[in-house]
Formats: structure tokens, C-alpha cells, sequence
């Protein structure tokens, strides 16, 4: 590669970075969510909490003496880095301008900038989704390096939520299915390769939560956010109306006066507070989520089927991305004061953001680019498009099935769980464009070569 190629490359590269965190760059200060204060408290407060994981909360804490830019910068970084990579492995390989122009389209027409740009675990779902792809079902197209960095990089996203490893491991298992019928299609070496980022991100999740809290354990979550989603759905009120009285359930005595919001119940009700949050009601939640499972199995079906489903067109750009998230407000003020004015002086924090107007391009799009994929899948199965392109619209739609069940139906629908993933959509239907236009491309050529002068 000449020099010129290189200050190319570093070029797209920069400019793509810069893209990616330029919310974060308008804003002055990187986006905050409600839970960026749980991760990022952990190193300080010793203990485990529901779904913040402790690997993450590390690289937020690792990011603080440089206000955490360098992990908006880092996350950044590695989406360019895996794009690239896609690019490559369909055959668009060598292009930087072509990286920074998609890089550009899916900034403007996607969720993926307020991905990038936000401290939130959200970028490496899709991140280890794509990660998965390449190491399963493209790892000959590449190097020794490139294998070890993504099986590193999966790991690391695996590690930094319960409900990405979830989805991540519901691919391998598709994979290993796949391998039993056709071992070319998925060699014994790549499905090695995407085990072992599965076995180290969970070692990563153990050492970590072992290094802060001193005990060797998985990150909580689990039954009581399931128990929320029942909330919601009145299971929990049923359940208590035919089994209360019951000495052994706190909640009988409060049943009438339970939220029907999970939301409102773990973070905002007085009553969840007063019984002592997670560490209290844990394992009574988790009893009661239990039993309904055995008690009510037609009743759990149904509403589980709805909340999938509903997870998968609730993709709306921006959830979260508020100013009254009080809870990471208080965990910065007590724990990195320094910087707490940088923080209130964003735009953020004055109320400057809307993502209505996003939305009116974010949302209809991400649903047009989620119905492509079946179709994508269809027309590689009839060799209309190449085979590879229809393994990443099946990988992507498999991921979005196995994200929706894990996000809705295990925990409680919401958008920003489905907008962490849909953007892969638009990866896959602009790689088919861009496909369809260079054999556009190549059949005028042709025509233009047979012509008569």
C-alpha cells in the first residue's frame, strides 16, 4: 500500500470515527441514560446490581480521567472496524471512500450514531452480532489477526449484558445446528472460534464481578426483570388474588396497591424502595415468577408471544436520551465530581434534544429494512443474489427473533432494546444495493462494449 493509500485510509477512518460520536460531539459531553449511572457506580459501590455488568462499567471508569471520550471513541473505532470488514468480506473491499460513505448513510439514516455516542453497553450487541457473522460464516475471507481481534472483540460484548450473550448464544447454537447438516457452509474451526468468544466473555463476566464485589457470581437480573414483565401483564395480580393469604409472600399485603408498569416499579414506585429494591423482594420475585410459569403456561405463551412481537417494531431512535435521569446525575456528583459541570453544561442536560423529527426517517426505515430480510433470504436461496448475502439477512434475522424474545418477552418491551440491534438490518439491504448497482454497473459496461461505434 502506497503512502497516498494510507493517508487515505486514515482519512475515512478519522472522519468515520468523527461521524459516528458527532451527537456526542454536538452535545459537548458524551449522551447519559438512566442506567449509565448503575454501570459506571460499580467500581465504587462494590456490588452487583441487575443487568449492569461490571465489564463495562470497568471501560467507563477506565475512560473517566478523559471524560470518558475514549470509550465513545473506542466504540466508534470498532464499528468502523467491523464495517470495514463486511465491506471486504462481500467483496468491497479496498475502498475507503466507499467505507466513509456508508459510514455517513447509516449515521443519517439509522439509530447507529446514538449508539456510538452514548455510554451504554447498546453498540456491542449489534457489534457482537456482526463479530459472530464473520467469525461463523466468512472467517476464510479472514486473517489469523483479524479471528483473534473478533473473537476478542465478541467476547467483550458478550461480557457487557446478560441479554447480548443470550442473543449470541442463541446464533452458535443455530450455527452448530447448521454445522451437523453442512460443514462447509460452517467449518468445525468457526464454530471453535465462536464458542470460545462465548466461554470468555463469560469468564470475563465472573473474574470481573469477582475483582469488584468479591464473589464469584453471574451479573443478577434474570427472574425479577421477568417478574416485571408479568407485572405488566397482570400475571403477578392473578397469581397473588389465588394464592394470598400466604405468610410467606411480603407482596400479599401490598397487592392492590402494585403498579402495572414495570418501570414504574423498579425505578420509580416508593413501595419497591421501602421492601428493600432487588436485594429484599428478590427472591419472592423470583418465586413468584416461577410458580407462574408452572401455573399458567397457556397464559405466560400468549403474553410472551406479545411482547415479542412487540419488541420487534418497537425500534424508535432516542429512548432514554433525556434530561431528568436523576439516578446517573447523583452517581457522577458523588463519584466523579469533576466532572459533573462539563456534564451539566451539555445540551443534554438543557433539554435541547428531540428525536421526534429522527424518527420520522429512523423508524419507518428500520421497519422497511427488517421486512427486506426475509425477502433477502429469498432471493439468495433462488441464486437471485449471492449466498452470502442471504446468510447475513438470515444471521440478522435471527438475532432480531432471539433479541426480541430475550428483551420483551424475558424482560419489557422498549424501543432502545430494539434499536441496539435493528440497524443491522440496514447493513444487510445496503450491502444488497450496493450489489445490485455494481451488476448494474457491469451489465452497461458490457452493452457499451458490443455497441457499434
Amino acid at each position: 500500500m502506497t503512502l497516498r493509500d494510507r493517508a487515505k485510509w486514515a482519512l475515512a477512518i478519522i472522519l468515520s470515527v468523527a461521524i459516528l460520536i458527532a451527537p456526542a460531539i454536538w452535545n459537548r459531553f458524551p449522551l447519559l441514560q438512566y442506567d449509565t449511572g448503575g454501570y459506571l457506580a460499580r467500581w465504587y459501590e462494590g456490588t452487583l446490581v441487575p443487568s449492569r455488568a461490571v465489564v463495562y462499567g470497568l471501560i467507563l471508569n477506565a475512560g473517566v480521567p478523559l471524560s470518558f471520550w475514549p470509550v465513545l471513541i473506542a466504540q466508534a473505532a470498532l464499528t468502523v472496524w467491523v464495517l470495514a470488514l463486511m465491506l471486504r468480506v462481500h467483496g468491497f473491499g479496498g475502498r475507503p471512500w466507499l467505507l466513509l460513505g456508508s459510514v455517513t448513510v447509516l449515521s443519517i439514516l439509522t439509530t447507529l450514531p446514538f449508539l456510538t455516542a452514548i455510554l451504554l453497553t447498546d453498540i456491542f450487541c449489534g457489534l457482537g452480532v456482526l463479530g459472530l457473522y464473520l467469525l461463523l460464516m466468512r472467517g476464510d475471507a479472514l486473517t489469523r489477526a483479524e479471528r483473534i481481534g473478533l473473537i476478542g472483540l465478541s467476547a467483550v460484548a458478550a461480557a457487557t449484558h446478560s441479554a447480548t450473550i443470550a442473543v449470541m448464544g442463541a446464533l452458535v447454537a443455530c450455527a452448530a445446528l447448521l454445522y451437523l447438516f453442512d460443514r462447509k457452509r460452517v467449518p468445525r474451526a468457526a464454530l471453535g472460534h465462536g464458542v470460545m468468544a462465548l466461554v470468555l466473555g463469560a469468564v470475563m463476566v465472573f473474574a470481573a464481578n469477582y475483582a469488584v464485589a468479591k464473589r464469584l457470581a453471574w451479573t443478577p437480573g434474570g427472574f425479577a426483570l421477568s417478574f416485571g414483565r408479568m407485572l405488566q401483564d397482570g400475571i403477578v395480580n392473578k397469581y397473588l388474588d389465588e394464592h394470598c393469604p400466604d405468610s410467606t409472600l411480603r407482596l400479599c399485603a401490598y397487592k392492590d396497591a402494585l403498579p402495572r408498569d414495570a418501570d414504574v416499579w423498579f425505578w420509580g414506585s416508593p413501595l419497591f424502595d421501602r421492601l428493600g429494591r432487588f436485594a429484599g423482594l428478590g427472591k419472592e420475585m423470583e418465586h413468584i415468577a416461577v410458580q407462574s410459569l408452572i401455573d399458567y403456561p397457556a397464559l405466560q405463551l400468549r403474553t410472551a408471544a406479545i411482547a415479542t412481537a412487540r419488541q420487534l417494531i418497537d425500534v424508535h431512535t432516542g429512548e432514554g436520551v433525556v434530561h431528568w435521569i436523576w439516578h446517573t446525575y447523583f452517581i457522577v456528583h458523588d463519584y466523579t465530581p469533576q466532572l459533573e459541570p462539563a456534564m451539566k453544561a451539555a445540551r443534554q442536560q438543557r433539554g435541547e434534544f428531540s428525536f421526534e423529527t429522527i424518527n420520522k426517517v429512523h423508524y419507518p426505515l428500520a421497519l422497511l429494512s427488517m421486512a427486506l430480510l426475509p425477502v433477502i433470504v429469498l432471493l439468495a436461496w433462488r441464486r437471485k443474489l449471492p449466498a452470502a448475502l442471504g446468510e447475513l439477512a438470515g444471521c440478522c434475522m435471527l438475532a432480531m427473533l432471539a433479541n426480541a424474545l430475550v428483551c420483551g418477552a424475558l424482560s419489557n418491551p422498549h424501543d432502545r432494546y430494539g434499536a441496539r440491534i435493528v440497524w443491522l438490518a440496514a447493513v444487510a439491504a445496503g450491502l444488497v444495493l450496493m450489489r445490485l448497482y455494481e451488476a448494474r454497473r457491469l451489465v452497461d459496461a458490457e452493452a457499451r462494449d458490443i455497441l457499434p461505434a
